[in-house]
């Protein structure tokens, strides 16, 4: 029964990892092909082109982040054994995937700083504080990496001291 399970669930991941790569790739071409239509048009020369590319930058840049979780999916849940894996594994994964959204949220910001000082001052409100989100999650990570890393080192030496007892 065990097997069953760890077999649908096994699938149940790579089928979802495949679509949110599909749903990526989907967003990157969709992306491309608006600014190439819009550059097409006798719109080309606006300021709305420059309103367009930093969209689809945008875009290209969560289609990314999407692909990096599922490429994530793949390779934890789908490839590797299912056994208990050590805290440094964990921390490792964790810290992967909190980048992967630090860098996203990070120039997500800046698409919009930029977006904003095109069109109205006043709209750099909301990117100021996604830049502070991105911040925070950076500083958070740092302080989880730390006391993680600190844990690890105490428990290992324990377990050293143990097998000399």
């Amino acid at each position: 029964m065990k097997k069953i399970f760890e077999s649908a669930t096994t699938l149940i991941y790579l089928f979802a990892a495949i679509i949110l790569a599909s749903i990526a790739l989907f967003i990157m071409g969709w992306s491309v092909y608006e600014v190439i239509e819009h550059a097409m048009s006798s719109q080309a020369l606006d300021k709305g082109f420059i309103s367009k590319q930093l969209e689809a930058v945008g875009a290209v840049i969560i289609a990314v982040a999407i692909l990096d979780v599922s490429k994530y999916m793949i390779e934890e849940e789908v490839l590797r054994n299912k056994e208990l894996r050590s805290p440094k594994e964990a921390r490792e994964t964790l810290t992967k995937i909190m980048v992967i959204v630090s860098i996203a949220v990070s120039i997500e910001a800046l698409i919009y700083i930029f977006k904003a000082g095109t069109e109205d001052i006043k709209l750099l409100i909301y990117p100021g504080f996604l830049m502070i989100c991105a911040i925070l999650v950076i500083v958070g990570l740092g302080v989880y990496q730390k006391l993680s890393i600190t844990t690890e080192k105490r428990n290992q030496d324990r377990a050293n001291q143990n097998q000399l007892n």
